[in-house]
């Protein structure tokens, strides 16, 4: 687990593009309904592409998190996250290509970002079951409690 300080680094990372990408699908409704003009279209696309950029950061550090997980099960389930994932991002890169084509979210880009939606639905819901079903990620209580003693011995000595 790639981690700063005991905090694993993926998680940190995450809600950048999961944010970016619902305010993306925010967008392209307000703009589809009509409720807020055309810097609408240009918001959900650049939210997209930081919603991308996000992405492409967080991938690594979670690939490096799945490279470590020992148990068939919880691995299986990080497999299956992390290829929604990879669907997810090439979803959002055709919907970008499209976008650029036809200068607007309406039609087959909305229906890509609505399905997206829902992968990312299904790949959070994946990511939960790992750390809070299968504790990947997680230090065990015994670890921490012992971490802590181990801490306060070091400021009693510092302070004695």
């Amino acid at each position: 687990m790639v981690s700063i300080g005991k905090h694993p680094v993926h998680p940190m990372l995450i809600p950048f593009p999961i944010g970016l990408w619902v305010f993306s699908f925010v967008a392209d409704v307000i703009f589809l309904m009509g409720w807020g003009g055309p810097v609408w279209n240009d918001v959900a696309f650049y939210t997209m592409v930081g919603g991308m950029v996000g992405a492409l950061l967080a991938a690594p550090f979670g690939l490096l998190d799945l490279l470590s997980v020992q148990d068939r099960v919880t691995k299986r389930v990080g497999t299956m996250h992390m290829v929604l994932n990879l669907l997810i991002v090439a979803l959002f890169a055709v919907d970008l290509w499209l976008r650029r084509q036809t200068g607007t979210g309406a039609g087959t880009p909305f229906t890509l970002s609505a399905v997206a939606m829902l992968m990312l639905l299904a790949s959070g819901w994946l990511g939960g079951e790992m750390v809070y079903v299968h504790g990947a990620g997680v230090q065990p209580p015994l670890q921490r409690r012992e971490t802590e003693i181990r801490t306060e011995v070091r400021t009693e000595a510092r302070r004695a």
